[in-house]
């Protein structure tokens, strides 16, 4: 099944302009990759808890998506400090934790989660469907833009012949183990999982041709520029100015 949890609202966000928010969430995640000061960090990082509070982002949800990425962060934090060369901030035990590492960690910390803050308050409020329109209409190539929508809505039925291949070998009564058996099962499973995929992009193409499928999507709903739009394109604008002001003038902090 495929989910959407954030396409779905009435907010400001979900109102803008598809192009807007494609064209914004890049040139802002470059720009927020690129910064090094906190100022410009952290400001960065106030600007996308905002957006994510004008899209009313289901706390819950937003929070899972985040926390799975700050858990791999949290292993830079547990290696990064003690291994980083630099001036030693403070000691634990045998471990000298320097005051580089740490700023660089604090970083990372902040970078990433503005960027996937701000990804998914701009990117992740729209479907996939009029994600593609959008990169359509941005001179994406029809090639890219045709795997990404296809990709995206197979891979759920890749998902679903997973599970019925799992349960099938349950029901035989297979449970893994370190074992040749176990190594032999799970390269039948990957082999039969490659099979039924090949044989549905078959049937999908058989389909989409017989549909009269000419290697192009249309979308049914027409994009146009509005009075918020053009708002939001010069209060975006404003937003990345100031970034790289923050980032250029590199004040005291």
């Amino acid at each position: 099944m495929i989910q959407e949890p954030f396409a779905g609202g009435q907010s400001v966000i979900h109102r803008l302009d598809s192009r807007i928010k494609v064209i914004f969430a890049t040139l802002y995640s470059f720009t927020v990759a690129l910064s090094s000061t906190f100022p410009a960090l952290l400001a960065a990082l106030c600007f996308s808890a905002f957006l994510a509070f004008l899209a009313r982002l289901d706390v819950r949800k937003l929070g899972a998506r985040m926390m799975v990425m700050n858990i791999f962060i949290l292993f830079l934090w547990l290696s990064v400090p003690v291994t980083f060369g630099g001036e030693e901030l403070l000691r634990v035990g045998a471990f000298a934790v320097s005051r580089e590492g740490v700023s660089l960690c604090a970083r990372i910390t902040v970078k990433s989660n503005a960027i996937l803050l701000g990804f998914i308050s701009l990117v992740a409020t729209m479907s996939i469907a009029m994600l593609g329109h959008a990169l359509d209409l941005l001179r994406v190539p029809g090639k890219i833009v045709q795997l990404l929508l296809l990709s995206y809505r197979y891979l759920f039925v890749i998902d679903q012949e997973s599970h019925k291949l799992f349960r099938a070998a349950r029901i035989r009564s297979f449970r893994p183990g370190t074992t040749m058996h176990t190594y032999r099962t799970y390269a039948y499973f990957i082999g039969m999982l490659f099979v039924r995929a090949s044989a549905r992009a078959e049937r999908v193409q058989q389909a989409m041709i017989c549909r009269g499928f000419s290697g192009k999507f249309y979308c049914l709903s027409d994009l146009s520029f509005s009075r918020l739009d053009w708002i939001w394109t010069f209060v975006l604008g404003i937003a990345l100015m100031g970034l790289g002001l923050l980032e250029w003038t590199k004040p005291t902090w």
